[in-house]
């Protein structure tokens, strides 16, 4: 199973989206958040946060009703706070949390380069599609069409992650 968080770059200082920030919610700068992870409690202890690439203190952050209101510190007014509108909230890689065994980050997924049972390159994940009863993987090849995957135990055989790559049995792909 892919979980979805959004990457926000490639690189060693990888962060990886939870959020994005909605409108201004009182006067006292407080702002609506749009949650964007499979993890929403996550914010319950949260005490900081990127917010574009500005990391900001939170002063306040709770539940109303099912949104999601956050004060940061640097921001105490309405028309201050308002700048932020718009922009994502993101954490450092290593804050994202854990999953169970099996289970993988869509920015995990996409750029592995896939091989059939055979060790043959296929060509690579560009996009995970979440379809309801299971995630399907976009693979673009090399003169041909793009493949469309689905993450089920008998087509995906191995994901490694740390390797870079995917197996797949091309059989068993109806």
């Amino acid at each position: 199973m892919t979980r979805s968080l959004q990457s926000e770059a490639d690189n060693k200082d990888f962060r990886v989206v939870i959020g994005k920030v909605g409108a201004p919610h009182g006067l006292d700068g407080t702002l609506r958040i749009i949650p964007l992870t499979d993890f929403p409690d996550r914010f319950d202890d949260m005490q900081e946060v990127y917010v574009g690439d500005e990391l900001l203190k939170i002063e306040k952050c709770r539940w109303h009703q099912d949104r999601l209101l956050m004060k940061f510190s640097k921001y105490p007014v309405r028309e201050e706070a308002a700048r932020l509108t718009g922009k994502m909230l993101s954490v450092p890689r290593n804050q994202a949390a854990d999953l169970n065994d099996g289970e993988y980050y869509t920015f995990d997924i996409v750029g592995l380069s896939v091989y059939d049972t055979d060790e043959n390159m296929i060509g690579e994940v560009t996009e995970v599609l979440r379809t309801g009863s299971n995630d399907v993987y976009a693979v673009k090849r090399e003169n041909a069409p793009e493949l469309l995957v689905p993450a089920l135990k008998k087509v995906v055989r191995e994901i490694d992650v740390d390797g870079g790559r995917m197996v797949i049995d091309m059989e068993a792909i109806d």
